[in-house]
C-alpha cells in the first residue's frame, strides 16, 4: 500500500480573518478541513517552527526565540541556522524509524542548516572578503544550487525581507517547491509574504487584504499540483499579526537605570553583554531579561514591571507555566501588552547609535527591527540614496545601505504573545476532510503530520 506524500506550507501570518480574501485556499479549507491552532510562547518563527517539527515547546526544543543571548560567547545572536541548536527528534526522523527510505525537502523553514533532510534549500548571502554582500542561497545537494538558480534566477533577498520585501520571494520559494515536490514523499514550504505589509500597515489595512489575495494567487499552482497527483496538503501558519501601536524601549530603560553598558567605538555605541547587570534581547511581543548577578533580579524586575507596554514579567517557574524555562531563556521574560512590541534600542542619542542601526543587519543587531520593512521617511533622498548603492553593488563596489529609520512610529503589526481572540491568532488548513477540527494546540502539529504521512 502507497503511503500519502504530504506537502506543509508554513503561511506565516495566516488567520481565519485573512482565509476570506483567498478563494483558492478557501476551497482546500472547504472541501477538506479546518481549524484555530493555539501558538506557543514566544509566538515567532523560529520557536514555532521547532515545535511543529519536534512537538516539544522551547523547554524542550531549545528555540527560545528568533536568537538568544549565548552565555557560552558572551554574544546575542539572532536568525543564527544551524540545526544543532534544535534539540529533539524531527518529524521524519521518526517516520525513518519505520520508513528509512522516507525522503524530505525544506524550501526554506528555518534552522535548515546541518538539517537531516534530502533536499535544502535556504537563503545564505555570499559574503565576500572584500566586505560585499550578494543574494545568494544555500542547497543540498550543492548540484540543487545551480538547477533553482538557472531555472528561476537568483534568490531574490532583497525582497524577502526590508524595505523592499515584496511577494517576488514568495513567488520563487513557491515555484522552488514545485520543483522539488515530486521528488519527496515530505515537502516543507516556507511563504513570508503575509508578514510584510502585515507589519508595515496593520492587519486590518486594505495592503492586508491585498496581500492575502496575491500570495493566494501565487499558491493556487502550487495547491493545483499537490491536488493533481494526490498529494495531502497541509497549511498551518505560525501566528497572527496584531495591530500595533506602541513601542517599548527596554533597553533604554534598562540603561537609565544604570543596568545596561555601552562600549564606544569612533563615536557609536555598542551594547556591552559582559559587563552589563542587565540587558533584553527584544523579539517582537517578547523580550528575554539576562541579568549578570541573581542579587539584581527583584530590582530588575520591578523596574520592568514598571515600564509601561509591560503585561507579564515571567520568572523561571512562571516561565514553566508556558513551556519556556530552558537555559537559554532570559532571567526574566517580558510580555507586551496587546498592541506594544519592544525596540532593541540601547542609544540615548541617535547620533550615537552604531552605522548598523540604519541598515538591514539582521545578524549584527542585539535584537530584532520591524523598522527595517520600512525606507527612512525622514530622510526626502532615500530612495535616490538607495539606487545609488545597487549601482555601486552591480559595478562590484562595497556598499552600505543606510536607509532604515530610528523612528519606530511606522510600524502598525507585530506578534509573539498568546492571542486573547482565536480568530486574530493562527490557523491550519488540510485538504483531508475531518482531518483537524475546533483548536489544535502548536505542540500537536507533528503528531498530525505522522497521522497525515500515515504512519503507524
Amino acid at each position: 500500500m502507497a503511503h500519502p506524500k504530504l506537502l506543509v506550507v508554513d503561511l506565516v501570518g495566516l488567520t481565519p480573518d485573512l482565509l476570506q480574501h483567498m478563494p483558492r485556499l478557501r476551497r482546500l479549507a472547504d472541501q477538506g478541513s479546518q481549524a484555530t491552532l493555539e501558538p506557543i510562547l514566544p509566538a515567532v518563527t523560529c520557536s514555532v517552527q521547532s515545535t511543529f517539527l519536534t512537538g516539544l515547546p522551547p523547554s524542550g526544543h531549545g528555540a527560545v526565540g528568533n536568537g538568544w543571548y549565548f552565555r557560552e560567547l558572551g554574544e546575542v545572536f539572532l536568525w543564527r541556522q544551524h540545526n544543532k541548536l534544535v534539540d529533539g527528534e524531527k518529524v521524519w526522523e521518526t517516520i525513518r524509524r519505520e520508513r528509512p527510505d522516507y525522503t524530505v525537502a525544506n524550501v526554506c523553514w528555518w534552522y535548515a542548516m546541518g538539517m537531516t533532510t534530502d533536499y535544502t534549500v535556504t537563503p545564505r548571502p555570499i559574503y565576500y572578503a572584500d566586505g560585499k554582500k550578494a543574494p545568494d542561497c544555500y542547497t543540498r545537494p550543492p548540484e540543487l544550487h545551480d538547477e533553482l538558480v538557472g531555472a528561476l534566477g537568483e534568490f531574490p533577498l532583497f525582497t524577502y525581507w526590508g524595505p523592499t520585501a515584496a511577494i517576488a520571494s514568495s513567488e520563487w520559494i513557491i515555484a522552488a517547491t514545485r520543483r522539488l515536490m515530486p521528488r519527496s514523499d515530505l515537502t516543507l514550504c516556507y511563504v513570508p509574504h503575509l508578514d510584510y505589509d502585515l507589519q508595515r500597515f496593520g492587519p486590518d489595512a486594505p495592503e492586508a487584504a491585498k496581500a492575502a489575495s496575491d500570495i493566494d494567487a501565487a499558491l493556487a499552482p502550487l495547491l493545483d499540483d499537490a491536488e493533481r497527483t494526490g498529494v495531502t496538503v497541509l497549511v498551518l501558519s505560525e501566528y497572527g499579526i496584531t495591530d500595533a501601536d506602541q513601542p517599548v524601549d527596554v533597553n533604554r530603560m534598562l540603561r537609565r537605570s544604570g543596568l545596561l553598558e555601552v562600549y564606544t567605538q569612533d563615536g557609536m555605541e555598542y551594547l556591552d553583554p559582559w559587563t552589563s547587570r542587565a540587558f533584553a534581547v527584544a523579539d517582537h511581543q517578547v523580550a528575554h531579561v539576562y541579568v549578570d548577578d541573581p542579587a539584581d533580579l527583584e530590582t530588575v524586575r520591578g523596574i520592568c514591571a514598571d515600564l509601561p507596554g509591560v503585561d507579564q514579567v515571567l520568572d523561571r517557574s512562571a516561565q514553566a507555566a508556558y513551556g519556556l524555562d530552558h537555559e537559554r531563556s532570559g532571567d526574566l521574560v517580558l510580555v507586551a501588552d496587546e498592541t506594544a512590541w519592544f525596540t532593541y534600542y540601547y542609544w540615548l542619542d541617535d547620533a550615537r547609535a552604531p552605522d548598523f542601526a540604519r541598515g538591514v543587519e539582521i545578524h549584527r543587531k542585539p535584537g530584532y527591527d520591524p523598522a527595517e520593512l520600512f525606507f527612512d521617511p525622514e530622510d526626502k533622498a532615500v530612495k535616490l540614496k538607495a539606487g545609488l548603492t545597487l549601482a555601486k553593488k552591480m559595478a562590484g563596489l562595497r556598499y552600505a545601505m543606510k536607509v532604515v529609520p530610528l523612528d519606530p512610529s511606522p510600524v502598525r503589526g507585530t506578534h509573539g504573545r498568546l492571542p486573547k481572540d482565536p480568530t486574530l491568532g493562527p490557523m491550519l488548513v488540510c485538504s483531508t476532510p475531518g482531518a483537524v477540527a475546533g483548536s489544535v494546540p502548536a505542540t500537536d502539529v507533528r503528531d498530525l503530520m505522522l497521522r497525515l504521512a500515515g504512519t503507524s
